[in-house]
């Protein structure tokens, strides 16, 4: 802790004037973004959730950002395309450069925006398996993912958490284990109340749960709970997809899991294969079937994250 601190300290301390937006985005996008429509006409939103914390909306992952006299602090940067304007967005509630951002996890709608947020003067921080995933070839839903250029990777990891003290807040960032992937964390700031739950937490949609990236379904729940027992009824609590919700939501949320888990435990048990606990249309009451996670997708993945408990993390 220590270390992390010292490494901190000496980042916060670089000078602003070096810190100048991008002249054009150029981190890589892993294949999968890479099909997706261009971004020409992504719009970004602010909402503001709190003083001194708002949440960005646009193509990727909710942004969380704490802004105020000790400059501005975000969680999560989308992809490279939308540099420029996430920058612009956050202007306009504080001109002060970024002086970190704390990834979730590795995944490129969080993390394409970090080499350049990075050449700002930016710090990168995440988990300690958010930098080995990025620093290697990945699979995702049968995509291969190249490596992140060096620029792109956090340079401040840990393995438990880290606290901020910024803004007049403590902002903790809290690993939680083989749930969505093997490098995700929560970010709460305490005082202002409001939760990030990265991809932990995908509000009014099925979740993706990444089995090659090390998540789990037993994980998954297990952070559902951490977040729970963070929150209150009063928290306001961003997801990494979807709009903001709140403890209730984050219950619903839980509820379901541990529902589709029991009972596809229940059809491992009875012997039944994959095909024929699809059959039982588990899921279809949770989600529609053309959403990006079907309710098909969704119970294979629980069927194999049970059969297949995640193994250790690369190295």
């Amino acid at each position: 802790m220590k270390r992390i601190a010292a490494m901190l300290l000496l980042a916060a301390a670089a000078p602003a004037a070096a810190q100048q937006p991008p002249a054009a985005p150029a981190a890589q996008l892993p294949a999968a973004a890479a099909r997706q429509p261009n971004f020409d006409n992504v719009q970004i939103r602010v909402e503001r959730l709190a003083p001194g914390v708002a949440v960005l909306f646009g193509r990727g992952g909710n942004i969380g950002l704490s802004y105020g006299t000790d400059g501005n602090v975000i969680i999560d940067d989308q992809y490279a395309p939308l540099t420029d304007r996430i920058l612009a967005a956050i202007h306009t509630l504080d001109p002060a450069p970024i002086r970190f951002v704390i990834n979730t996890h590795w995944h490129g709608d969080h993390t394409g925006g970090n080499e350049n947020v990075a050449r700002t003067g930016a710090v990168i921080v995440a988990q300690d398996n958010v930098r080995r995933r990025m620093s290697m070839e990945q699979v995702v839903r049968g995509d291969h993912v190249a490596p992140s250029p060096a620029g792109a990777l956090p340079v401040v990891t840990f393995n438990e958490g880290v606290t901020f003290h910024l803004n007049g807040d403590e902002i903790r960032v809290v690993h939680v284990a083989h749930a969505h992937t093997d490098g995700d964390a929560l970010v709460y700031w305490t005082h202002a109340n409001v939760l990030h739950m990265g991809d932990t937490f995908f509000n009014g949609l099925l979740p993706f749960i990444d089995l090659d990236s090390g998540g789990s379904i037993d994980g998954a729940i297990a952070a559902v709970e951490s977040g729970l027992a963070l929150a209150n009824d009063a928290t306001v609590i961003i997801p990494g997809h979807g709009p903001i919700g709140h403890r209730a939501d984050l219950v619903r949320y839980r509820d379901m899991l541990v529902d589709l888990r029991s009972r596809v435990r229940q059809g491992i048990a009875a012997h039944r294969t994959l095909d024929q606990i699809k059959a039982l249309r588990l899921a279809d009451r949770y989600g529609p079937p053309d959403g990006f996670i079907s309710p098909d997708s969704l119970v294979e993945t629980i069927y194999r994250s049970l059969r297949a408990p995640p193994g250790p993390a690369p190295r």
